[in-house]
């Protein structure tokens, strides 16, 4: 296990030394400690190495990640695992506005709650929250999958493409162009495929599934005011 203690080591070493680490690297376990709220721990890793970071995060957390598996014991604020591409992240605690944004791949586990716009533009990132998503979770989704343990807020899925939202609890209102849809057996498949490499303790028929209605697509003027 190596060890970086963010109080006696500058931010920009701690991420130049993860950067440097390759697919070859024999320092596979990394521990950050005292992250004290900074921003942009742990960004654009391209290894397949573990690193835990030990408390609260600030901004772009674990931003553009790729092949790495990032754990965080504490809170994040906004933009965690922002345009991540493949690896896994988890966050033990909440998470602020716009987690897993624009994310292309990989896997984003929110233990705790998500505020607002939690997967927005979403372009293949799969996403867990165990708990409640804020306004405008999956806005503009294009591509991926958004399980919601807990409830979610206004306007879910607002012109929505082709991600797949599934939410347990209660959806406060849909945003334009999303409807809800059958959830058939492919579907129930890749709900519980999720939860389980997400450790949450639910069963995927009791979830519901939204998705795009596709009518936004293409210009009509009978729609204007959806635009």
């Amino acid at each position: 296990m190596q060890t970086i203690d963010l109080a006696t080591q500058p931010l920009r070493e701690l991420n130049s030394t993860l950067q440097a680490q390759s697919a070859q690297t024999n320092a596979t376990a990394w521990e950050v400690l005292n992250p004290r709220g900074a921003h942009a721990i742990a960004v654009g890793l391209d290894a397949p190495i573990d690193v835990t970071v030990r408390g609260v995060t600030g901004y772009y957390c674990a931003g553009m990640n790729k092949q790495a598996h990032i754990h965080v014991t504490g809170s994040v604020g906004p933009g965690v695992a922002e345009n991540m591409m493949s690896g896994t992240v988890i966050i033990d605690g909440d998470a602020s506005q716009y987690a897993g944004a624009t994310g292309r791949g990989g896997l984003l586990v929110i233990k705790g709650n998500a505020s607002s716009r939690c997967g927005i533009s979403m372009k293949g990132i799969d996403i867990v929250v165990h708990g409640n998503v804020g306004h405008m979770s999956a806005f503009m989704a294009q591509a991926g999958n958004l399980v919601v343990c807990g409830d979610a807020g206004d306007a879910l899925g607002d012109s929505i493409y082709e991600a797949r939202l599934f939410v347990r609890g209660s959806v406060k209102s849909l945003g334009a162009d999303c409807v809800e849809k059958e959830m058939r057996p492919e579907h129930l498949e890749i709900l519980r495929d999720l939860l389980e490499r997400a450790g949450a303790d639910a069963r995927p028929e009791d979830f519901r599934r939204y998705g795009s209605a596709r009518k936004l697509y293409n210009f009509d003027v009978d729609n204007a005011a959806a635009y």
